[in-house]
């Protein structure tokens, strides 16, 4: 027996089974030690739960991204201007060397999935949206007071469960922004829209938001989520009345030097036909969930063949934008594609180091937080626990844990296809909390949904000195969308 091993089995506990297979809080830390055990880190192949192994500690690289994000441009600037992607490349070696290292083809395979299933068609997307929406230039006399500023925020709420929270988003924020260039106070107006456009308006349809379109794949009809119109209507109204008192304070408080004092010019849309390419867009993303047409195998990644033809959608709805619009209405726009690259850069990162945390969270009470899977029973906990870990994490799995979850809760052993149908009928406040905390609570941070951290980028290439990543919880959304969030829990939930 080498003298390692020989050491090691000298230091067995007491009650040790023997039979050398370490449990999911030790076994990393065995490996960590370099301890010679018979294979003490097997690579199963993709079949293994992963999640059941992890420890919480796992997920350090990704709270160290996350704090990198939210630090790092307050403290070092310049450096963070001329260094993100490096940042977010470190942090993702940090974790992916000892995964691969540790865990071979079951790492190769989770980090290939991560990639190819969910961080390239959500590149694509953003992508195809930023693109497309920068094709469209709103042109005219379009003064930021606080009564119009309240009607593209309405407009947006309301469109965001048409054309999703990224197509709606992607469309105004442009308009909002040249309508407020003029303005002195409009960090506000940009964090409002985030709240509202970016993620709380998308909350009515499966087109709105991912959470949503993934419970529609799974059984949860298109028009279910109308069920959830008072929360939304509440939230909505409230956010709405609050931010035009807040936004008629500031414009009081605006120097008469900043009011702008030019001919008004009637309002005119240039590169209309961008609407063609987003609707273009918007149907290829509802066709990927409508049909079934099969799996093909990506280097060991099995992917639909309804979401690579989306995806193609998506490319070449893009291309023909910018084939076909002129670069006068780019020009119009600040069109830069700085916004999309820095998104890009960043979120490679995040989606790396964010693989320990969906795991654990996906194997559910055989994971690290299972503590938390068990004490989740009331809609009031759903809503909760769904919209606190949304916040963070990618909200489309954390709602689909949930999902499960109250499945096996009340139905357990019932076929997927009987169980949500009970869901849907005889639980309806727990699948409502399950979608709302999903949607609504993805605005309390800037990771928390996808156009948060683009609406922020294009806001900054625009001149308007966005909060920092703290700045933005503690100053606008734990005062406001916590204190919205509980009042809506005593009355909902």
């Amino acid at each position: 027996m080498p003298i390692r091993r020989r050491r090691f089995m000298s230091k067995i506990p007491k009650g040790w089974t023997g039979d050398l297979k370490p449990n999911r809080w030790i076994l990393p830390a065995v490996c960590a030690a370099g301890v010679l055990l018979p294979d003490p880190c097997p690579a199963a192949g993709p079949a293994r739960n992963i999640g059941a192994v992890l420890p919480l500690w796992s997920m350090l690289p990704f709270a160290g991204i996350l704090l990198s994000i939210a630090l790092v441009p307050l403290v070092l600037p310049r450096f963070w201007h001329h260094h993100f992607p490096k940042v977010s490349a470190f942090w993702a070696i940090v974790f992916a060397a000892p995964f691969l290292y540790f865990f071979r083809e079951t790492a190769l395979y989770e980090i290939a999935h991560i990639m190819i299933v969910d961080y390239i068609p959500f590149i694509l997307l953003l992508w195809a949206l930023f693109t497309v929406s920068g094709g469209i230039y709103v042109k005219g006399t379009l003064k930021g007071t606080p009564a119009v500023n309240v009607v593209i925020l309405l407009i947006g709420t309301v469109l965001a469960s048409v054309i999703g929270t990224t197509g709606a988003s992607m469309l105004l924020i442009r308009p909002i922004l040249r309508s407020n260039a003029w303005r002195v106070y409009k960090v506000h107006t940009i964090v409002f829209f985030i709240f509202l456009v970016s993620n709380i308006g998308g909350s009515l349809t499966p087109l709105g938001d991912p959470p949503l379109f993934l419970g529609f794949l799974h059984g949860v009809p298109f028009f279910w989520t109308l069920h959830i119109l008072p929360e939304t209507a509440f939230a909505g109204v409230i956010l709405l009345v609050l931010y035009f008192l807040m936004d008629s304070y500031y414009y009081r408080k605006e120097s008469k030097i900043a009011v702008p004092d030019e001919e008004s010019e009637p309002l005119s849309i240039e590169g209309k036909r961008n609407f063609i390419f987003l609707s273009g867009v918007i149907g290829a993303v509802l066709f990927s969930g409508s049909v079934k047409l099969g799996e093909v195998n990506i280097f060991g990644i099995h992917q639909t063949v309804e979401n690579l033809i989306k995806d193609a959608i998506l490319i070449v709805m893009g291309i023909l934008s910018l084939w076909l619009t002129g670069r006068d209405v780019r020009k119009g726009n600040d069109f830069t594609w700085a916004p999309i690259l820095e998104v890009a850069y960043l979120f490679a990162g995040i989606f790396i180091t964010i693989i320990p945390a969906l795991a654990i969270l996906k194997a559910g009470e055989q994971g690290a937080l299972a503590w938390l899977i068990r004490s989740v029973n009331t809609p009031a906990d759903y809503f909760w626990a769904v919209g606190a870990l949304s916040s963070f994490l990618d909200n489309a799995p954390t709602y689909l844990t949930f999902f499960n979850s109250a499945l096996g809760k009340f139905y357990p052993g019932m076929p997927e296809a009987q169980a949500v149908a009970g869901l849907i009928v005889d639980k309806i406040p727990y699948l409502a909390a399950i979608s709302a905390g999903a949607v609504f609570m993805g605005a309390n941070t800037y990771i928390g949904n996808a156009p948060n951290f683009m609406v922020k980028s294009i806001a900054e290439e625009a001149g308007v000195k966005m909060p920092s990543f703290f700045g933005y919880m503690f100053r606008y959304s734990i005062p406001i969308l916590v204190v919205l969030f509980i009042l809506i829990t005593f009355v909902f939930f």
